[in-house]
């Protein structure tokens, strides 16, 4: 007999995190699903980092890497956020979830469907509610930010980051080569238009604006051309922002617990 768990959440980034953070805050058990090889970009405040460093705190809550569904169910009982390197969601043969959320945020669907669960919800493009998910969450910054959608999908990617203090797509650095990242700066680093902050080989990577760095991949991350791997706000005052939620992950995180409770009126349970 399976083992009915209130929530599962695939994905431990940043933005997942604000999910996963409200989530627990708000009594909910969670268990989190990730890769092997995590990629975020701000991992201060991602409970991703949890698979590489054992244990990982955000703001008070802490995240445990679990070796198997047993550690997890144990690990969540005692009042943290278990994570499971399960990338095929294949914990489902051993867990029944009441709620199962797709907050990897790959643009695309990646392997939900919607008989994974009794209710089951997605952040961003690549879902159509109703067919992929119950819910779909709007993920794009804006006036529909957090919007709970029971129909239709959420924006289209558009590529370009949101604008902040006038800056957009120069806010996000990509590798401009292939092969092993070495950090030179770290997050929540001020740095300088041009400065190089990390090398990828004999390549240099280098700051695309003046401001803090405040995310930036984990050194040693092996990356393609073109991957994602740095982030930087150009508001110099905002430095402590680097280590805790952003506005962004809590609208979303908003959403999504709207969206939980109008499936699932006060019919919670879980027996450890």
């Amino acid at each position: 007999m399976k083992t009915l768990f209130p929530i599962i959440v695939r994905g431990g980034g940043d933005l997942a995190t604000g999910t996963i953070y409200q989530l627990h805050q708000a009594g909910f058990p969670v268990i989190v699903l990730e890769t092997a090889h995590p990629s975020a970009i701000r991992r201060y405040v991602a409970f991703s980092e949890a698979v590489y460093e054992g244990r990982w705190t955000v703001e008070g809550v802490t995240a445990v890497l679990a070796a198997d569904v047993r550690e997890a169910l144990t690990i969540a009982a005692e009042g943290d956020i278990p994570v499971l390197v399960d990338p095929e969601c294949r914990v489902l043969e051993e867990i029944q979830p009441q709620v199962l959320i797709d907050a990897i945020l790959a643009k695309k669907n990646l392997g939900t469907s919607v008989d994974m669960a009794e209710t089951v919800i997605a952040l961003g493009p690549g879902f159509q509610a109703g067919k992929d998910a119950h819910l779909v969450i709007e993920t794009k910054r804006g006036h529909h930010l957090g919007r709970v959608l029971t129909e239709g999908e959420a924006a289209p990617n558009t590529g370009v980051p949101g604008v902040i203090a006038g800056y957009g797509k120069e806010r996000v650095i990509h590798a401009p080569a292939a092969g092993t990242l070495r950090n030179v700066s770290n997050i929540g680093d001020l740095v300088e238009n041009g400065q190089t902050i990390a090398m990828i080989g004999d390549t240099p990577v280098a700051a695309t604006l003046t401001g803090v760095l405040r995310g930036l991949i984990r050194d040693g991350y092996p990356v393609t051309k073109g991957f994602k791997i740095a982030d930087i706000d150009p508001r110099e005052s905002e430095q402590k922002n680097c280590y805790t939620i952003s506005d962004k992950a809590r609208c979303i995180a908003g959403g999504v617990l709207t969206g939980i409770l109008m499936c699932n009126r006060g019919s919670f349970v879980w027996k450890k």
